[in-house]
């Protein structure tokens, strides 16, 4: 069973990408441990080509040949952060329609052109000082991601509900350290969400 990692620096967390198959130092290299654990009986190849600073129109520009050719059983995506934090400076915002444009985009190749299921995480914000304005624009971005998750997902993992949820009574930079980036706890918190979520996509 083929798994594809697809996204940003979350996914891309510092990977060789000479070897489509070093996972990095993110959730990624804990979810694939996870799964061998959990299935010890099956074969698995698990690729990363998340690329850092990507954006969902970075992703549809290289859709073809990093997800399309590349055929996987399972596509796993984890983008949108880029497409608020990339204008935060001027706050002159990414168009939400844009966004969906390009999401949508990549999402409806995966339909059309393979046979792969998909899963969306989604993108997300921990509570912290210096970047709590990105809600204006990240928030009816994470309903669009949302929304194309209940048109195109065999699973979805409400990657900023689950955090939300797990910094009441921890400290949020446990989990990242700039609300963005995951430290190896942060890493882990995915992983394991990750794993009950493909449990309904592996038999």
């Amino acid at each position: 069973m083929r798994i594809l990692f697809q996204g940003d620096s979350i996914t891309d967390a510092g990977r060789d990408r000479s070897d489509i198959h070093n996972l990095g130092f993110g959730y990624p290299k804990y979810c694939a441990e996870l799964i061998e654990k959990e299935y010890p009986e099956k074969d698995f190849e698990f690729i990363n080509l998340g690329i850092s600073g990507n954006k969902a129109c970075d992703l549809r520009e290289r859709w073809q040949a990093e997800c399309i050719d590349i055929n996987p059983d399972i596509v796993s995506i984890l983008i949108g952060v880029n497409d608020t934090w990339h204008f935060a400076d001027t706050q002159n915002w990414m168009p939400n329609e844009y966004f969906e444009e390009c999401y949508r985009d990549i999402l409806t190749q995966i339909k059309q052109k393979t046979s792969a299921k998909i899963i969306i995480l989604e993108q997300f914000l921990l509570p912290v000082p210096d970047k709590e304005f990105f809600h204006v624009d990240l928030d009816p971005k994470i309903q669009i991601t949302r929304k194309l998750a209940r048109e195109f997902a065999d699973v979805f993992i409400p990657t900023d509900g689950l955090f939300a949820a797990a910094c009441v009574g921890t400290e949020p930079t446990v989990f990242a350290a700039d609300g963005v980036h995951p430290t190896e706890t942060g890493a882990k918190f995915i992983a394991g969400h990750y794993l009950e979520a493909i449990k309904k996509l592996i038999k």
